[in-house]
């Protein structure tokens, strides 16, 4: 990506110089677990208080960044903030007011509005603080683990957390909640690919206008995404980590499911084309 002479969001909050250790137990280290754990930021109340996580943070420590790490953290910023330009103009075009969220850098552990979490939760969006939380190693690990580099696929992480927000802001997000809350387990797993896949295609909607408004797109970043997107599938993940896959626990879509719905939002650049909810399950 052409990042070139663009800002970055001041709407950041560092804590990475003071990590901690979550205290109540925690997830497993292997960084597929924690992908998995990621998948499921649909609800991350419910992924923090599975995680035992909730109790809170201690043991602060002084923690310094390597010079690679904070170069993730200037593209991170700068990523918040082209979301911030695009929403901003795609909400004023539905006569509404886009409230950017906050991005909440940490290592090791946080203390969010939804519990606690540890990096190996992995990037998450909590309504309740409307912020979005990130371990920067998770992109190291992304890189490492599944083969998923570039910074265009950095960057479609961030902008699917902040198409959670999206979600928020819009009403649609607290809808499917309470809808969860009535239903069996399968139909909130259901529930959950649905809020999933819109929030890739709002990644998709994110690059196409951010492509516009500053030509940030260069050979190949494309092709980084959707890889990304192939490689973060419920499908994907469990059949690397256990060999194979159970179609009625995913919760967040197939690799074909995401990327097909991260390309329709790339192609098109129009919300309106992002209702995941009104097809049949078995047409997503």
């Amino acid at each position: 990506m052409d990042l070139k002479g663009r800002r970055e969001s001041s709407n950041v909050d560092d804590r990475r110089r003071v990590s901690g250790k979550a205290v109540g137990g925690g997830i497993g280290g292997l960084i597929i677990t924690g992908l998995i754990v990621w998948l499921m930021g649909g609800n991350p109340l419910s992924v923090l208080q599975d995680s035992n996580l909730s109790s809170g943070i201690s043991q602060a420590s002084a923690y310094e960044p390597s010079a690679e790490e904070e170069e993730l953290a200037k593209f991170a910023k700068q990523i918040l903030a082209g979301t911030e330009d695009v929403w901003t103009a795609e909400f004023k075009k539905m006569g509404k007011t886009y409230v950017a969220p906050k991005l909440v850098l940490f290592t090791s552990s946080v203390q969010s509005g939804c519990g606690g979490a540890s990096s190996s939760t992995g990037p998450f969006y909590c309504s309740a603080d409307q912020c979005v939380y990130l371990d920067l190693s998770f992109f190291m690990n992304m890189k490492k683990q599944l083969g998923a580099d570039g910074d265009f696929a950095y960057a479609y992480v961030i902008a699917h957390e902040v198409g959670h927000h999206v979600q928020y802001l819009l009403g649609t997000l607290s809808a499917a909640h309470q809808q969860m809350n009535r239903v069996s387990e399968k139909e909130r797993n259901q529930i959950s690919v649905r809020l999933e896949l819109q929030a890739d295609f709002y990644a998709g909607i994110w690059a196409y206008h951010d492509n516009k408004m500053f030509g940030s797109l260069e050979e190949g970043d494309i092709e980084e995404g959707l890889n990304a997107a192939s490689k973060i599938g419920d499908d994907y993940l469990q059949k690397k980590a256990q060999g194979y896959s159970v179609p009625e626990s995913f919760n967040h879509g197939t690799s074909a499911q995401r990327v097909k719905w991260l390309k329709k939002g790339l192609a098109t650049g129009n919300i309106q084309n992002g209702d995941t909810f009104s097809p049949a399950y078995s047409q997503l």
